[in-house]
């Protein structure tokens, strides 16, 4: 996919790390119907993509994303009926659908507005930086939608806790950074300037760590919501027998023996 040409966002691949952007900067990176569709497309596609092993979603133009575009979405839906809405609102799951079936790590780069669906694009990912000027709002219950949009109500309160996520559901307010750091929705806070490079760093890392292993840490953090803890250590020493099974196990050990730093292949 390093020369995937997207049309509603901006796509490189450094090293084996992808980076995308929204391309409405001037719109503070509004969704349209065509960009779900095509963000959907593209994590579905990165599920069966060797040489992608790690996904930056980065802002521009100074926010991440502001949610569905009021005059391309919000307007047209006011006049659909009942099955056409309920065609979109599932396509909006796709999307954090395939972010969350796509076994490459995902890394949230928040600056600047990140609300709505924006806001969900950055939950469903992995791992979450901001700058100080991120504004993350799940503000759906100030348009007079309910707050259980696009698996919010499954995921937010397992990021930050129940209480906290009702809080922001039902009052569709504004988590600060320095709140969303607090409250373990962003992993850490960066300066403006080091948003990016320090998530594609980051990206980078895990790209060239034992990606395998990595696919399995992300099945099984998703995997095991539903299972006893009974179910989960047995998942978990099945899933690790796996990973010893890996070049990348044996890699690991001989440079130890040698008092080298392991190079992994991801196999």
């Amino acid at each position: 996919m390093r020369d995937l040409q997207p049309t509603h966002f901006n796509w490189r691949v450094d090293g084996r790390a992808a980076v995308i952007s929204l391309r409405r900067p001037e719109r503070k990176n509004s969704l349209t119907f065509d960009s779900y569709a095509e963000l959907r497309d593209t994590f579905r596609a990165l599920a069966v993509d060797d040489d992608v092993r790690a996904v930056v979603f980065a802002s521009s133009g100074g926010n991440f994303s502001s949610g569905g575009d009021v005059h391309e979405i919000i307007g047209p839906l006011v006049s659909r009926d009942v099955k056409e809405l309920l065609a979109f609102t599932r396509l909006t799951g796709e999307l954090v659908k395939a972010m969350r079936a796509c076994p490459q790590p995902i890394i949230a780069a928040v600056d600047g507005a990140c609300v709505g669906a924006g806001a969900m694009i950055a939950l469903f990912s992995d791992v979450r930086l901001a700058t100080p000027a991120a504004k993350t709002a799940f503000l759906f219950a100030r348009v007079g939608l309910a707050g259980c949009d696009m698996g919010a109500c499954a995921m937010l309160p397992r990021v930050i806790g129940h209480g906290r996520a009702a809080e922001l559901l039902l009052t569709g307010r504004t988590m600060s950074a320095e709140e969303g750091e607090r409250w373990g929705f962003f992993n850490r806070i960066v300066s403006a300037e080091a948003l990016e490079p320090e998530a594609v760093s980051l990206a980078e890392s895990l790209a060239n760590g034992p990606t395998f292993a990595h696919m399995m840490t992300k099945t099984m953090l998703n995997q095991e919501w539903s299972m006893t803890l009974d179910q989960a250590i047995e998942a978990e020493a099945q899933a690790q027998a796996l990973c010893m099974q890996t070049g990348d196990f044996k890699r690991a050990y001989d440079a130890f023996v040698a008092g080298k730093k392991p190079q992994f292949s991801g196999d």
